[in-house]
């Protein structure tokens, strides 16, 4: 997903959930100070954008984000991140502690 259609989906959250104006809706605006989104706003959104992410969002990731192009980025990021190579079993050097 471009970041283009990521704004998209973003800016139809924010129209839909929080009843913000369109026009009100740019890369630039700040959430708390333009659009009025506080933390437990803030909190909503990342659960409307887990569907756009086909995962779980932590919360954390977005700590840092003051606009809606901070969002998009870090969006952006959580998609792109290649995950860690998981270890092939045989390759396993930590002890078996299952418990049967």
């Amino acid at each position: 997903m471009t970041k283009q259609e990521m704004f998209a989906h973003l800016s139809a959250i924010l129209q839909d959930t929080f009843d913000i104006p369109a026009e009100n809706i740019r890369p630039e605006s700040r959430l708390y100070e333009d659009l009025d989104i506080d933390s437990i706003d803030a909190v909503d959104l990342i659960v409307k954008l887990k569907p756009i992410a086909g995962k779980r969002l932590q919360p954390d990731a977005f700590k840092s984000v003051r606009t809606l192009q901070d969002v998009v980025d870090a969006l952006h990021g959580l998609l792109t991140e290649t995950p860690e190579p998981s270890t092939p079993a045989h390759q396993n050097t930590a002890p078996d502690t299952t418990i049967a």
